[in-house]
C-alpha cells in the first residue's frame, strides 16, 4: 500500500488556494517567525509556518513577568511584542521566499483601518502565503471590546483585510465567547477562506507567598492540554456552523490529540504550546497521523476529517 497522502487544502475557494503537504501547523507566538527553529529542524517538512503576530509598528511588549507556568498548561501575557511590518518585510520575507512551505502572516490591529493596512502592506511581498487574522485584540473604534466578542466588529476586521488582499484569508477566532458558531459565520460570510479555533483563554495566577498576581498583568492566555476539551467542543460546533475549513489549535500534545481534532471536522492543526516541552512535538504529530493512517488503512488524511460527527447516538 502506498503511503497516505496527508495534503490538506486550506482555502479551496480561493482562486490560488493554499494547499499543505501535511495538516500540522505551528501556533502564531510560540514559534517566532521560524529562523531559529530553522537551525535546528526541517520546518519545511511541516505544513504551514505562523508566524509571530505583527502589528503596524513595532511593540515591546508587557513588562515582565509575563508566563507562568499552570496545572495542565501556561499563562502568558506577552503584549503582542514584535518587530513591526516594515522590519518583518525588510529582514524577515525574504528569508520566508527562499523556503518550499507556506507562510501565514499573523496580524492584528488596533482599528479597522490598521488591520487594512497591514494587509495592503504584505499583500504582494514574496514569502507571505496567507494571513491569519488575530481578532483577539481590542476595538479601539469602538472603546476597547475585543473584536473576536462580536460579530459585527470581527466581521469588519475581516471584511477589511479581504478587501486589501488577494491572499488567502484565515481568522483565528477567540474562545472568550459564549456562542462561537455566530461569531463563525459573521467572519465566514465577510470573507474568511479559513477559520482558527482558536486563540487563548483568558485566566489567572495569584502568588499566595507575595498576595499579588504572578503576571506583571493580572490576566493572561490559557493555553495547553488543559484547554484541548474546550477547544475540541468548539471546533466541533463551528464546524457545524460554516462550510469553510477550520484549523483546530489548543493543547496539541501528541499525534492523537491531533487526531481527535481531525475527527471532529478540522481540516489541520496547530501545534503550540507543546514545542516549549518538546521542540520536536509538531513532527512527532505529523509522524503519529500518518501512522494512524497506515494502521487504518486510510488512504489520505481527508478520509478521516469529521467522521466522528457520523457517528449513531444508542
Amino acid at each position: 500500500m502506498d503511503a497516505p497522502d496527508l495534503s490538506v487544502e486550506l482555502a479551496p475557494r480561493h482562486k490560488q488556494g493554499l494547499r499543505l503537504r501535511n495538516p500540522v501547523m505551528v501556533a502564531s507566538g510560540t514559534f517566532s517567525n521560524g529562523l531559529e527553529f530553522a537551525r535546528h529542524h526541517d520546518v519545511q517538512s511541516l505544513g504551514a509556518i505562523v508566524s509571530k503576530g505583527t502589528t503596524l509598528l513595532p511593540r515591546r511588549g508587557n513588562p515582565q513577568r509575563r508566563t507562568t507556568e499552570t496545572p495542565g498548561g501556561m499563562l502568558n501575557s506577552i503584549g503582542f511584542q514584535n518587530i513591526g511590518v516594515e522590519r518583518l518585510v525588510r529582514d524577515i520575507c525574504p528569508i520566508w521566499a527562499t523556503w518550499d512551505v507556506p507562510v501565514v502572516v499573523n496580524i492584528l490591529g488596533d482599528t479597522v483601518a490598521e488591520y487594512a493596512r497591514l494587509a495592503a502592506r504584505l499583500d504582494a511581498v514574496p514569502g507571505v502565503a496567507g494571513f491569519e487574522v488575530n481578532i483577539s485584540c481590542p476595538n479601539l473604534d469602538v472603546g476597547g471590546i475585543e473584536f473576536g466578542v462580536d460579530p459585527a466588529a470581527a466581521a469588519s476586521a475581516t471584511r477589511a483585510v479581504r478587501e486589501h488582499t488577494s491572499l488567502p484569508v484565515v481568522v483565528k477566532l477567540t474562545p472568550n465567547v459564549t456562542e462561537i458558531a455566530l461569531i463563525a459565520r459573521a467572519v465566514a460570510e465577510a470573507g474568511a477562506d479559513a477559520l482558527c479555533v482558536a486563540n487563548t483563554i483568558m485566566g489567572t495566577a495569584i502568588d499566595i507567598e507575595q498576595r499579588r498576581p504572578v503576571l506583571n498583568r493580572p490576566f493572561g492566555g490559557l493555553s495547553g492540554p488543559a484547554v484541548r476539551p474546550i477547544i475540541l467542543r468548539m471546533v466541533w460546533q463551528v464546524c457545524a456552523a460554516v462550510d469553510i475549513p477550520v484549523v483546530a489549535s489548543g493543547g496539541i500534545m501528541t499525534w492523537q490529540d491531533a487526531v481527535e481534532y481531525l475527527l471532529a471536522g478540522a481540516t489541520a492543526v496547530q501545534v503550540g504550546t507543546a514545542t516549549f516541552v518538546d521542540p520536536d512535538a509538531p513532527w512527532k504529530v505529523r509522524d503519529g497521523i500518518a501512522g494512524y493512517l497506515e494502521r487504518h488503512g486510510e488512504p489520505s488524511v481527508t478520509a478521516i476529517i469529521g467522521t466522528a460527527r457520523t457517528f449513531r447516538r444508542d
